[in-house]
C-alpha cells in the first residue's frame, strides 16, 4: 500500500496554490503534456484568498510601470484563447475611465505607457465625461482619460475555467489539505501536505498570501494587507450599466485611490479603496467584518464622485493584497533549487496577468527560462530590498 501511494503521489510537476495564477499555471503545464497536480487548502473559486469578488479590472496602459505592457498584451491574447477553447465569456472590454490630477502618478503613468507602446488613450473633457458617463464627476482641477480596451474579468469564473480546462488535459486537483513545506533532494522536489507526501521533478509555488510560509528561506519582505470590497445600491441603474456603456473606473484623489465596476446583473455596483489596508499576520485568520473607518472613506468617495449611487451598502467582502516593498511582482526560479519557480507579491494588481504568469511559470518550470520580458520582476532587482547574502 505504501509503495502504491508513493507511485500515485509522484508527478512531473506540482502547483502549490491554485487561485488566479496557480490555476493558470496548472492549465499551461497540463496543456504542454506534463502529469501535474494542483494542491490547495480551499476549493476553486473560494473567498478566503485574493481571487474572488466577481470582477477584476484589466487594462493595457499601465501606470505602475510601462514594462508591464508587453506582458499585458500577451495576457489579453491568452484570455481570449482561453475563452475560445473553453467556449466561455470571461473578458469584457467595456472601457476604462481614469481620473486624476494632471501631474498625478495615475495620469502621468498612463500617458507614459501609452506613448511608449502606441496604445489608444483618449483625453476626455469634463463635459464629455458628463455626456457619456452621467454617473461620474470629474472635478475642475482633474483630467480624464479613457482606454477603450480596458474592462473587467469574471474572477471566479476565470479560475474555475482554467482548472476545468487543465483537468481536460489530464491535470489532477487535490483539495482540502494544507501544504506543510517542501524540500529539494535526490533530484526531486518533495512536498509535505496534511494529506500525505508528494514528489515531482518540478514545483510551482503560487500561494498568494501564504507565500511567506513557503518561500521563507528567500527572505522576500512580503506584507499582507486586508482589503475590502463594497457593493452599493443605485439611484439610476442605467447610469452605471455595462450594457448602456458605463466603464470600469479608477480615480486617484487627494484622499486615496479608488476603483470600481459597472452594474452587471444586480441593481448595484462594486467599488473599493485601492490604497490603504490593514496589515495582518495570519492569512488564515483574517477578520472579515466591516472596517468602519474604511467604509466612511469609501462612502465619501461615492458621495463626491458617483452622484447616482444611493449610499446604501448592500454587500461586503474581504480579500488580501500581498505586497512587495516596490509593489511589483516577484517572478523567478529559486536560486538554490532551480526545479522550483514561483510568483508572489502581486501587490493588489496581479489578477489581470494570471493568464500570462501561468504561461511564464510553465516556461520556467520546464525550460528554466522564458522569452517573456520579466527581468524587472526577478528577485535580484534593487527595489526588492533583499540582501545578496540571502540569495
Amino acid at each position: 500500500m505504501a509503495e502504491e501511494q508513493a507511485i500515485t503521489n509522484h508527478y512531473d510537476a506540482i502547483v502549490l496554490g491554485v487561485g488566479g495564477v496557480g490555476s493558470a499555471a496548472l492549465y499551461h503545464l497540463a496543456r504542454r503534456g506534463l502529469r501535474v497536480v494542483g494542491l490547495d487548502r480551499f476549493p476553486p473559486g473560494h473567498s478566503r484568498g485574493s481571487s474572488h469578488g466577481e470582477t477584476r479590472a484589466i487594462r493595457k496602459a499601465y501606470f505602475e510601470h510601462p514594462d508591464y505592457v508587453p506582458l499585458l498584451q500577451r495576457a489579453y491574447d491568452n484570455w481570449r484563447s482561453l475563452e475560445q477553447e473553453s467556449n466561455s465569456r470571461l473578458l469584457f472590454t467595456v472601457g476604462l475611465l481614469e481620473v486624476g490630477a494632471e501631474d498625478s502618478e495615475l495620469i502621468v503613468g498612463v500617458r507614459t505607457a501609452a506613448d511608449k507602446y502606441q496604445l489608444p488613450i483618449e483625453s476626455v473633457s469634463r463635459a464629455e465625461v458628463q455626456r457619456r458617463y452621467p454617473g461620474f464627476v470629474v472635478p475642475e482641477d482633474y483630467v480624464a482619460l479613457v482606454e477603450s480596451e480596458g474592462g473587467y474579468l469574471l474572477v471566479e469564473q476565470c479560475v474555475i475555467t482554467f482548472i476545468r480546462m487543465a483537468e481536460q488535459y489530464g491535470a489532477e486537483l487535490r483539495i482540502g489539505a494544507a501544504a506543510i513545506g517542501w524540500t529539494c533532494r535526490d533530484g526531486l522536489v518533495h512536498v509535505e501536505c496534511e494529506d500525505g507526501h508528494y514528489t515531482a521533478q518540478r514545483l510551482v509555488i503560487t500561494a498568494g498570501a501564504w507565500a511567506n510560509e513557503l518561500l521563507r528561506d528567500l527572505h522576500v519582505p512580503l506584507k499582507i494587507l486586508r482589503k475590502h470590497l463594497h457593493w452599493y445600491g443605485l439611484k439610476s441603474p442605467e447610469a452605471y450599466s455595462a450594457a448602456q456603456g458605463s466603464p470600469v473606473f479608477f480615480y486617484q484623489t487627494a484622499a486615496g485611490c479608488y476603483y470600481g465596476f459597472p452594474q452587471l446583473n444586480e441593481a448595484n455596483i462594486k467599488f473599493a479603496e485601492h490604497t490603504g489596508g490593514e496589515q495582518i499576520q495570519d492569512p488564515l485568520c483574517v477578520e472579515r467584518t466591516i472596517d468602519v473607518a474604511e467604509l466612511k472613506r469609501v462612502a465619501g468617495f461615492a458621495e463626491s464622485y458617483l452622484p447616482l449611487v444611493d449610499g446604501i451598502a448592500q454587500k461586503h467582502a474581504v480579500c488580501m493584497y500581498t505586497m512587495t516593498p516596490d509593489e511589483h511582482f516577484v517572478v523567478d526560479m529559486h536560486p538554490l533549487c532551480p526545479q522550483v519557480c514561483f510568483a508572489a507579491g502581486l501587490s493588489g494588481h496581479g489578477f489581470k496577468f494570471a493568464s500570462v504568469l501561468g504561461e511564464i511559470l510553465s516556461d520556467l518550470a520546464i525550460d528554466q527560462c522564458s522569452e517573456m520580458p520579466i527581468q524587472f520582476l526577478r528577485l535580484n532587482r534593487p527595489g526588492l530590498q533583499i540582501s545578496s547574502d540571502d540569495l
